[in-house]
């Protein structure tokens, strides 16, 4: 092969499909940056998910870094020398569009959604009023700036509700409330993250997610806790919950839930890869509840069970979202393998 031409040329670009591999050998990623941690609330399963990425990268043989990184990712950025970044940095900092404007701004690729589409996923509240403004059924909601703000919640949402803080992810601030009291008390509980909080109906149905790799969603997993949600508790620690893959749905309402949450994912300009969360109601109908642009890579986490029934493994599937740093994202600010 002619040595000028481009990495780009290498990959099989004939199918989009998430079963099928764009990117053959791992030189042509050259070397990868893991990015973990940083400095919000779920920066230890950030960290958890980071190494496991590392090791699948190492495994299917990327040259591949760690980087931890804080609240300052630039100073932590510039000490290494990589060419490409996977982005597993969960919650503020690395999911809502601070680090993909960084990156941008370096003229690195990375994986995922870019800063308008990681920035709208990651504020539920946000998120809620895009959805609602496209016709993509989402719980009603109030915002709750203070104590004043209760009464007239109440009577419009009735009880329960579930209160969140608008910018934080793994059910972390989230709390039910079933009566005016429990809502002054979650309120509070969830302004301490420092951030726009609001309660939302609570929806009596089975939870249900929908992950979505390369434009694609892949087998929906239905969720079973016994505590009062799927909270930080069920998600990283309890061994009570149940993951059930195949979800029980028909294929029909499977498909059209999927194209749902597609929908969904990309009325946000999210891309890349993610995940959809929402119920089914007693009446069957579905009601989204947040996406998240950069989900859990931990042996707990739901887009590898996902993936794992498509027949994609884990090692693969790291490849897969690595592969999503190619292509539109990285057109605009040049990627370097182009441009030697």
């Amino acid at each position: 092969m002619d040595s000028g031409q481009k990495k780009e040329d290498r990959r099989d670009t004939g199918n989009s499909s998430p079963l099928k591999r764009r990117v053959i050998d791992p030189a042509d990623f050259d070397t990868v940056a893991v990015v973990m941690g940083g400095a919000s609330a779920e920066r230890e399963i950030s960290l958890l998910s980071g190494r496991a990425v590392l090791a699948a990268l190492k495994r299917k043989g990327v040259d591949a870094v760690g980087i931890d990184v804080d609240d300052r990712p630039l100073p932590a950025l510039q000490a290494c020398r990589f060419d490409r970044v996977f982005n597993i940095v969960h919650g503020r900092g690395g999911e809502d569009g601070v680090l993909q404007g960084v990156l941008e701004a370096l003229g690195v690729p990375y994986t995922g959604s870019r800063v308008l589409g990681s920035a709208l996923s990651m504020d539920k509240l946000r998120t809620k009023m895009c959805w609602k403004s496209v016709g993509i059924p989402t719980p009603p909601w109030r915002l709750l700036r203070s104590d004043e703000d209760v009464p007239p919640c109440a009577e419009a949402l009735g009880f329960p509700v579930i209160v969140k803080p608008a910018l934080e992810g793994s059910s972390i601030g989230i709390s039910k409330a079933n009566d005016v009291a429990e809502l002054k008390a979650a309120r509070r509980d969830a302004a301490r993250y420092r951030c726009d909080v609001f309660a939302e109906s609570w929806v009596r149905g089975e939870e249900y997610t929908v992950a979505i790799l390369d434009d694609a969603a892949l087998p929906i997993i239905r969720l079973e806790t016994p505590n009062v949600f799927y909270d930080y508790d069920a998600k990283y620690c309890a061994d009570t919950t149940r993951y059930h893959c195949p979800c029980g749905l028909s294929e029909e309402t499977e498909e059209q839930l999927q194209e749902l949450a597609l929908n969904a994912y990309r009325a946000l300009d999210a891309s890349g890869w993610g995940r959809v969360d929402l119920f089914l109601d007693a009446g069957q109908q579905p009601w989204l509840i947040e996406a998240n642009t950069v989900p859990g890579m931990t042996d707990h986490s739901l887009v590898p069970m996902a993936a794992k029934a498509a027949g994609i493994d884990f090692d693969e599937l790291v490849w897969r979202i690595l592969e999503t740093s190619f292509g539109i994202r990285n057109q605009e600010t040049g990627n370097r393998e182009q441009n030697r």
